[in-house]
């Protein structure tokens, strides 16, 4: 009788907060503004102006305070450019996030989840054409908030007759000891797997492509006179193989970055000696067997949910001094509840 008036008023409290629980619809506007110049001696093909606009607009049915479904578009415009849209990607995805786990399905933007991969993994005219992840998003966070652990899957092309199929898998994770120490270990994984079309076609053949990099780093941020210091050194591998033809090639590489930042202004510089590597999605710079990269960078715009950044950048590798100039201006209205249903 006991085990029953205590199963019995379990039930009672469980029913009352599903009713008690409310559906909720918000809306979401972002977007990102750019003008890109890019001077590359050493890649005369990419040495070219990306400018545009994206806009997203979304809408967030919440079901629970874990639960929601999102659906929306994000498009391109490029300046100057006709038709004026130069493409729509649809968002529309289910999101299932507590304190420790966040998990995406559907079409969902990679801004916040996977923006923050080194350059040399995945490039970084992605955020221009490429917003979104197009599969499945995992992310852990431990009690203590000190290790996170990452892995996701986003297909670039579905096999038709003619069309290969394609898809990215990526891991990436970050370990701090001491919560509040600056030392920290990180990881970055990145695989392509490029197969065949549906119709093959002769010396057609499967490939795979990717990367890899371990870093240690030091997070000295908020601890002296600058608003940000980070120090990473690390080793960075590709994977390249094409089936049937040869062997799995795994060229390395020593990889170390800085960043540092006061008030508005910063300085990130990035650097790469070692074999030379050629990652589909990652950036031809780490070809070359030594590559410096420096970014000077300068905040003049910033608002809730806005900034507007000029950088400066120069590429160094053997023989060759190459210039970037850039301003970036994004903005984000954060989600805004519109409507409440019981």
């Amino acid at each position: 009788m006991i085990k029953k008036l205590y199963l019995l008023t379990f039930l009672s409290f469980f029913a009352c907060g599903v009713s008690m629980a409310q559906t909720t619809l918000d809306v979401d506007f972002n977007g990102l503004g750019f003008l890109d110049n890019r001077e590359y001696k050493d890649f005369i093909s990419r040495s070219r102006t990306y400018s545009g606009t994206r806009t997203a607009l979304d809408f967030g049915l919440n079901i629970d305070t874990l639960n929601s479904f999102v659906v929306g578009a994000n498009a391109i415009h490029e300046f100057g450019a006709i038709p004026y849209f130069l493409k729509v990607d649809p968002i529309a995805y289910y999101s299932f996030h507590n304190k420790n786990w966040l998990f995406n399905a559907g079409e969902f933007s990679r801004t916040g989840l996977i923006d923050n991969y080194p350059r040399a993994l995945l490039n970084d005219t992605l955020q221009y054409y490429r917003p979104n992840i197009e599969g499945l998003f995992l992310r852990f966070l431990n009690n203590q908030k000190n290790f996170t652990e990452t892995m996701w899957i986003d297909w670039v092309s579905r096999q038709t007759d003619t069309q290969r199929e394609e898809f990215l898998i990526g891991l990436e994770g970050k370990y701090r000891p001491n919560p509040f120490g600056p030392f920290y270990i990180s990881h970055y994984f990145v695989l392509l797997h490029d197969a065949g079309a549906a119709i093959l076609t002769p010396n057609d053949h499967i490939m795979d492509n990717g990367g890899a990099q371990i870093r240690l780093g030091l997070d000295f941020s908020h601890k002296t006179v600058l608003d940000s210091l980070t120090i990473e050194a690390g080793a960075m591998t590709s994977l390249e193989r094409t089936r049937g033809v040869d062997q799995l090639q795994t060229p390395k590489g020593f990889v170390a970055s800085a960043y540092l930042s006061y008030w508005r202004v910063a300085v990130f510089n990035e650097f790469y000696a070692g074999q030379g590597s050629h990652i589909m999605y990652g950036d031809s710079f780490y070809e070359k067997k030594f590559y410096n990269r420096t970014d000077f960078i300068i905040t003049p715009f910033t608002a809730k949910g806005l900034r507007g950044q000029f950088v400066f950048t120069m590429h160094k590798t053997p023989g060759f001094t190459s210039n970037q100039e850039a301003f970036r201006i994004t903005y984000d209205l954060g989600r805004r509840k519109i409507a409440t249903f019981n």
